[in-house]
Parts: structure tokens; C-alpha cells; sequence
């Protein structure tokens, strides 16, 4: 039996989906394998568009290795950044991030 661990994506409404997902790639991959929908991913993880912008709760934030400079310069392209924006396709996940929650933005066009 492999090892899951559990996800929750909440919409801007309030409508929240949990996965569970093995602890590897990225929490964009997650996202797209399971169709959360507010996670566009248009260029598949490359860090190059920004569609993959999730606000992740202050508690989970200072557990993250800090965004380098491809991202933070990625997320000056979103419309409305957060202190705790990232984005997802930089998030490795990891059994130590089990329970993650994150909220979605209202648009990721």
C-alpha cells in the first residue's frame, strides 16, 4: 500500500475539494490530475504563466522553502497577490504536508 497524503483546494466561494494524493511532484500535478478547477496550469509547471496561483494560510506558508526569483518575479503577474501567494507548480510535495490547505483565486486568467 502506497502512501497518501491529503489535500484541500478552496475556491473563492467557499467550496472546498479534498484529494489524496501520493507525497511526490508538485501540488499543480495533484491539482491537474484530479481537476480542481481554478488550477489552469497553462504552461504545465514551467513557472512561466502564474495560472497556477494558490494563497496558501499563514501556518502552512513558513513551512514552505521560500519562492525564488522565477516565482516571485511569476507572481508580480497575478491579479491579486497575497503576502502568502505562491505558486503551485513550485510546491514539492512531501508527507510532511500532509492536511495542506490552500484557497484559490477568484481568476487565474
Amino acid at each position: 500500500m502506497s502512501e497518501t497524503i491529503r489535500l484541500r483546494f478552496v475556491a473563492a466561494d467557499g467550496a472546498a475539494r479534498e484529494v489524496d494524493v501520493p507525497p511526490t511532484g508538485s501540488l499543480m500535478e495533484a491539482a491537474v490530475r484530479n481537476g480542481v478547477d481554478g488550477i489552469v496550469a497553462q504552461c504545465g509547471g514551467a513557472c512561466a504563466c502564474a495560472t497556477c496561483h494558490v494563497i496558501v494560510p499563514v501556518d502552512w506558508f513558513s513551512r514552505l522553502p521560500p519562492p525564488d526569483e522565477a516565482e516571485t518575479d511569476m507572481l508580480e503577474c497575478v491579479e491579486e497577490p497575497r503576502p502568502t501567494s505562491r505558486l503551485s507548480c513550485q510546491i514539492r510535495l512531501s508527507a510532511a504536508l500532509d492536511g495542506l490547505a490552500v484557497n484559490l483565486p477568484a481568476s487565474q486568467l
